[in-house]
């Protein structure tokens, strides 16, 4: 799919020669060259001024290491722009947001023509000083602690840094102090799932820099990131199989499909069934081993968009009925690649062992519905989480970081009706605490809305505005989820 809008080529060639920001009250400064941003299964290719800051590891020791983050500005197309940028957070933990905005830009296209739009990854992601392991040869077993304890001290043992220092708070320390070098005195903060976790923890930290804040999948800062993860992709999986049930066509194609999902896992947890097929980017002969745990990650990303999630009655019914995963694997890797693509998981692991794992249990006890996840098709999800945990370093967070964020600023919340990983009730929870906003859902629609229909014109109508009183989102209703495929040729005409 091509997202790249011909506006911001032209911005790119306008801006060629945008050179260095106002220096900071810091001191510091950063000096911008033209570049292209890129992603990984992705030919497209954006136009942007590229930069870099040095900052500490350790910012309360501000001693020792230091690390360079990768920044990037898309510069407003107007030669007259409003002061305050659009910045751009992604999520993960451990997506780089620099490769993750292009597959979006083009809904950022109607912000971008008066402000620029910000970008740095991450502090252990793409080219900000990434914590980089080898993956190990086979998946992790977690039954096996002694394994699985010598893979990841194996990991820690690859990484340039001290895990400990690669938290949200550290990042949203670093984001101000771009901020600050960039010379804005105040942001308009677009944070996607985990990326709401981050934004939140600015807003905290720095309201005084914020004008507005849109949060796209909202993970509450009072949730622990794994309490519910397999019921809420079950819920997702549970709608998908209903609608197809209540659609005539789906339903006589695919009957049972409840019952083929678990026969396939069922299949595959009694023994892995080794698929050879094309890869489909490099057209390579591969193997690809399906265990329990792959297909159902597969099933649960399949389930993060609309169009993916069209597939999966079609794709569970031909594994099931002719006992040849090569398509549902081959669909995939496609699935994979596009949205962990990016994902560093030594980051992810430094993020979820400080501020998650810490929170799964109370007294011992599991915070969440334990038999609720342990029945999903998911199974256990926060245990391997722990699993992985127990061997991790970890760091101490602010002793208000797991509470809700209480602010006058104006918030746009977005949710999809379908999201497996993070349910409208997440965003309905924080706005409790957010007096100035509003909560938008896209009927049928996954995780992710920005790009859907017209959110991205509510989006920048906010932003524009800066409040949400008065704007027109009746718009947003009218998404629908994609028609599901009845063969491998698409849906019915």
């Amino acid at each position: 799919m091509v997202f790249l809008g011909a506006v911001l080529v032209l911005a790119g060639m306008i801006v060629g020669c945008a050179g260095t920001r106002p220096e900071s009250e810091s001191g510091q400064k950063i000096s911008l060259k033209p570049c292209h941003l890129s992603a990984p299964g992705s030919t497209e290719r954006l136009s942007a001024q590229c930069g870099s800051l040095t900052v500490f590891e350790n910012h309360a020791a501000r001693s020792g290491r230091q690390i360079e983050l990768r920044i990037a500005m898309i510069p407003a197309i107007s030669r007259t722009p409003e002061p305050d940028p659009v910045l751009y957070i992604t999520g993960g933990p451990g997506g780089a947001s620099t490769q993750d905005f292009v597959a979006t830009s083009s809904a950022f296209d109607r912000m971008n023509e008066k402000r620029d739009i910000l970008m740095v990854d991450q502090r252990g992601t793409g080219q900000s000083h990434p914590l980089e392991c080898e993956a190990p040869e086979e998946e992790l077993d977690f039954e096996n602690e002694t394994l699985l304890k010598a893979e990841i001290e194996r990991c820690i043992d690859q990484i340039d840094g001290d895990p400990r220092f690669y938290s949200t708070q550290a990042a949203v320390q670093d984001l101000d102090q771009v901020r600050s070098a960039m010379g804005y005195e105040k942001l308009n903060i677009y944070g996607v799932s985990y990326g709401s976790r981050v934004a939140q923890t600015y807003l905290r930290s720095y309201p005084q820099h914020v004008r507005t804040v849109i949060l796209d999948g909202v993970l509450p800062q009072d949730e622990a990131l794994g309490v519910s993860v397999a019921s809420d992709a079950q819920k997702t999986l549970d709608a998908v199989f209903a609608r197809c049930a209540a659609d005539v066509d789906c339903s006589e194609a695919f009957p049972g499909l409840p019952d083929a999902l678990a026969a396939l896992l069922e299949r595959v947890a009694k023994e892995p069934v080794a698929v050879e097929l094309y890869n489909p980017y490099t057209g390579e002969p591969t193997e690809e081993i399906f265990t329990q745990g792959k297909l159902g990650t597969a099933i649960r990303l399949f389930s993060y968009r609309s169009e993916t999630a069209a597939l999966l009655p079609l794709l569970i019914h031909d594994a099931h009925t002719t006992g040849d995963l090569s398509r549902l694997a081959a669909q995939s890797m496609i699935v994979t690649e596009q949205l962990q693509g990016s994902i560093n998981y030594a980051l992810h692991n430094s993020v979820v062992c400080t501020e998650d794992a810490p929170f799964l249990r109370q007294e011992g006890k599991f915070v969440g519905n334990e038999q609720a996840e342990k029945n999903a098709y998911l199974g256990g999800f926060y245990q391997q989480l722990e699993g992985i945990c127990r061997n991790w370093p970890t760091a101490e967070i602010p002793s208000d970081f797991k509470t809700l964020v209480r602010s006058e600023i104006p918030v746009l919340l977005l949710s999809g009706e379908l999201d497996p990983v993070t349910p409208q009730d997440n965003a309905e929870h924080i706005s409790e605490e957010l007096p100035n906003s509003l909560h938008l859902v896209g009927p049928g629609q996954g995780h992710g809305l920005i790009m859907r229909g017209c959110t991205h014109k509510v989006a920048a109508d906010f932003v524009e505005r800066g409040t949400v009183d008065g704007l027109d989102t009746d718009c947003v209703q009218d998404l629908k989820p994609d028609p599901f495929f009845l063969s491998f040729t698409g849906p019915k005409p």
